[in-house]
């Protein structure tokens, strides 16, 4: 049995999440994979507004608009 994914927009304050996959062309993948999104890599969301989030991943603190984040599928 596979977890539900669901997208990184959706995920709340204060959740750890795992990347599944990352959804568009060839650079966004290579943009998105070059700041520590890649799969099975643990993403914290520090907060959320709008569906805008600001996330730990790596080791770094990052901002993502609504877009951005629902291109990042996620577990949790």
């Amino acid at each position: 049995m596979t977890a539900a994914q669901l997208p990184l927009a959706m995920v709340g304050a204060g959740e750890t999440a795992r990347v599944a996959r990352v959804r568009g062309d060839s650079d966004l993948c290579q943009h998105l994979a070059s700041l520590g999104f890649v799969e099975g890599a643990e993403v914290k969301v520090v907060s959320r507004a709008a569906g805008d989030v600001i996330v730990n991943v790596k080791g770094a603190r990052l901002a993502l608009n609504r877009t951005m984040a629902g291109r990042v599928a996620v577990t949790l």
